[in-house]
Parts: structure tokens; sequence; C-alpha cells
């Protein structure tokens, strides 16, 4: 295939797909898609599904939403739709809501001019884009795209499907391949990389080998996007269904770690002379409730990714002669506090997570009325699936989480039972520098 970088967009003539050469039905599109999608047309403005729902849907797959590409400029999008709104400043967009769903709208991009001064175009030294609101035509938005398959373009007005970059034939292949340099593309948008791994994850497909080039060099451009972007990336990659091959990708490109500064250094310990296999183990967990349809909350997410780093600062503070309630605390906070620095979390989900990480202690409390004081928290049942995580990978003992497992199932009397029999916990004494005597009177 023709290197895209290479090709000088002006004079490449698009192939086009009629209806009966491609499986896209009416009948598989969002109902609200096609009300945005005709009122566009017949408001005389060209109107086309675009992205990954025209990719899915060639796929056989369901979309997750439906994005719309047009030559009417915002405003005139708003002027059309009375259940719009504009938002963004650095890509400016137009999203109609009918009901829970959001049709996205966005203008067709045209390339950067370096000599423009105009407010709405604006790249960085490194070549990051920091405002991309330069309109186009068609054929100027398609090479502003990420990746050929994300490229492709569902004619409303005879349903065929427009390709100008190879695009089915990657998705043929399985390939999935940026459009244009790939180094100048991950510049102007890092996140770029983080979506190449993510797509790469959810399709199946295989990294272009000059696509794939410039990632092992480039991860540190993420250093430069704002926490909270990367919080939303984080989420997309790990709560997908594909959290593993995720997880497993960007560790093979050298990007978890601009993640997760702090897991990726604890990941790179043995202990032991074993490696760690928590976090594995969890995003395997996260995967299987995701496919039986349960929910994973981000506070669980981030209380897995992070674990390992807690554990190990917990153990220094334990050392140092701190309770095991004070070293999950502190540890937990301090582990927090670096994390953001990374990734932003907002404190809905920060609480929750910290949560989890304190209540781990109390489960080795069996006697009297602390297990059913735990039994009752509200954050019970995260914590006891955590727990049960950590027994799984010989961090906790699987005595401990059959005695829980056994005892919420239980009635009443069989659970007094139970506390009556468990095994009275150890204190730990606490390091402390004895007085010294006082001396005897001579």
């Amino acid at each position: 295939m023709t290197n895209q970088g290479d090709i000088d967009t002006g004079s490449v003539d698009p192939v086009t797909i009629p209806r009966p050469e491609h499986i896209i039905s009416r009948a598989s599109i969002s109902s609200s898609a096609l009300k945005v999608l005709y009122r566009l047309k017949e408001a005389g403005f060209e109107s086309y599904l675009v992205g990954g729902g025209v990719r899915d849907l060639l796929l056989g797959r369901e979309p997750k939403d439906f994005d719309v590409g047009t030559n009417a400029t915002p405003d005139e999008i708003r002027a059309l739709f009375r259940n719009c709104r504009l938002i963004g400043r650095r890509f400016r967009l137009a999203h109609v809501r009918y009901g829970r769903e959001v049709i996205e709208v966005a203008t067709f991009r045209a390339r950067h001019d370096a000599d423009s001064d105009d407010n709405e175009s604006a790249q960085s030294d490194e070549g990051r884009l920091l405002r991309d609101n330069v309109y186009g035509s068609l054929e100027d938005d398609v090479w502003r795209r990420d990746f050929t398959v994300n490229a492709l373009y569902y004619d409303i007005r005879d349903f065929s499907v427009v390709d100008y970059v190879g695009g089915i034939d990657d998705l043929e292949t399985g390939t999935l391949r940026v459009i244009g340099d790939p180094e100048q593309r991950y510049r102007e948008d890092p996140v770029r990389m983080l979506r190449a791994v993510r797509f790469a994850a959810k399709l199946g497909f295989r990294n272009n080998p000059d696509s794939e080039a410039a990632m092992y060099e480039l991860g540190h451009l993420l250093e430069d996007i704002p926490a909270a972007r990367l919080f939303e990336e984080v989420l997309k990659l790990f709560l997908g269904g594909c959290a593993v091959t995720s997880f497993e990708l960007l560790r093979h490109y050298n990007l978890f770690g601009y993640l997760f500064p702090m897991t990726e250094e604890a990941l790179g310990q043995e202990e032991e002379g074993f490696p760690h296999t928590f976090v594995l183990r969890a995003l395997e967990n996260t995967d299987k409730r995701l496919a039986e349809g349960k929910p994973v909350t981000p506070a669980f997410l981030y209380a897995a990714l992070l674990w390992e780093p807690v554990r190990l600062r917990m153990q220094e503070l334990l050392d140092e002669g701190a309770s095991p309630l004070e070293a999950a605390q502190l540890a937990g906070n301090q582990i927090t506090a670096e994390q953001v620095q990374a990734t932003s979390l907002p404190k809905r989900f920060s609480f929750p997570m910290r949560e989890i990480w304190m209540l781990q202690s109390r489960f080795e409390r069996r006697r009297g009325k602390a297990p059913y004081r735990l039994l009752e928290h509200p954050r019970f049942r995260a914590a006891y699936d955590f727990m049960l995580l950590r027994s799984e990978v010989g961090e906790a003992p699987q005595e401990l989480a059959e005695w829980w497992t056994d005892f919420q199932t239980l009635n009443s009397s069989e659970r007094e039972k139970m506390v009556e029999a468990s095994p009275a916990k150890k204190k730990r004494r606490r390091r402390r520098k004895r007085k010294p005597a006082p001396a005897a009177d001579d």
C-alpha cells in the first residue's frame, strides 16, 4: 500500500463502494443518527456517517456510538437543531441530543497553514495541536483523521462508502495504520498513541510497522497532555472489555509508565524471586465481569492498578512502626497524591478507592462484633472482591477468603458459631523506644 504521508491529497481519487457491495444497512444505524444525516442533507449540506461507526458496521459489529461529518459550520449546525449544544475550544464540535443518545457532529477539518495567524489554528513548539478549528472539504477532512480504518465515510445520499486512504484494504487485513507521517501525527496529538493501543486491542488488529515504530520513542509526549484527558483515556483503555490486551500493549510500547509511573516501577521489581501478578489478575477479572454484563467502577479499577505501589508503601510504614490502619491510610493518601500528577482521579472515585484499601486489614478481624460491622459497611462488597483477588495471587490466605465467603451465606446462629471458632487476632506489637530506667539513688 502507498504511504499516505507521501500522497498529494489533491491528486487522489476516492474509491466508492456502492450499496450492493457493502453490508451497511440503515436498519443498523441509530434512528437519531439518521435524523441528523437527513436534516443536514435536506438543508443542502454534505452529510456523512464517519469514523468508528462506519468501521464497526463494515466489520459486522454493533457500533458504540455514531458520529457525523458535514461541511456545515458549528453555528450552522446549531441553527438547524434546537437540541444542539456546541462544545470544546481546541476542537469545536456539535452535540445533538435525542433523549439519552448524543450524536456528535463535526465540521470537516482542513490542514493547518504554518504561516497563518488565524486564532482558530495553533500548534506548540513540539507540534501538538492547541487549536484545531480550520474548516475545509471532505477531501481535506480525510487526511486529518488518525487511522485509515477510521477514515471511511457513509454517504446518506446514495448509501455508498467513500474511501480515500485504503481503509477498506486495511480492514480486510486487520491492519491499523496511521494516516500521514506517524511521528508528525503523534506529535500533533500524543493521545493518538493510546488510541492505537486501544483500537489494536479492541479490534484484534496489528499496528503497521511504520505506525508503531515511533510509539517506542515518543511516549514522553504524554507528559504534556492534561491529566484529566489521560484519565478519560485510561477508562476507555481498561473498561472496554480488552483490559488485559491493552495493558500488555501499553507495556510493550513503553507507554504504561507515563500513565502509572509508580505501578510500572513496582512491576519491574520481583518479590522473593517472583514477578507481581496482581494487576494482571485484576484486569482479567475486569474483562470477565464486563463480558458477563457486571459493573466495574473506576474506583475499583484504580484500586487495582495502584495496589502494588500502595502495598509496598504500606510495608515501609509498617516497618517504621505504624499500625496496619495507619499504614493503609498514609500509603493511600501518598500514592493518590502522586498519581494525580499523571492522570487525574475525581474525588468521587478516589474516596471509595482508598476505602477499599483501608478495609483490607479489617478482614483479618473475625472475633466479636468486628465481622458484623464490616459486613454492613457500604464498601464491603468491593473490598471483599478485592480481597478475593489478593487471595488468588497468594497475597491473602485462601482460608480467609473462604471464611468470608461462607460468612455471607450463613444464618445468624451459624455466623455466631463461626465467629466464636475464629482464631483470635494476634495484636501486632508496635516498636517503641523504651524510656531509660531512672537511676538509683546513691
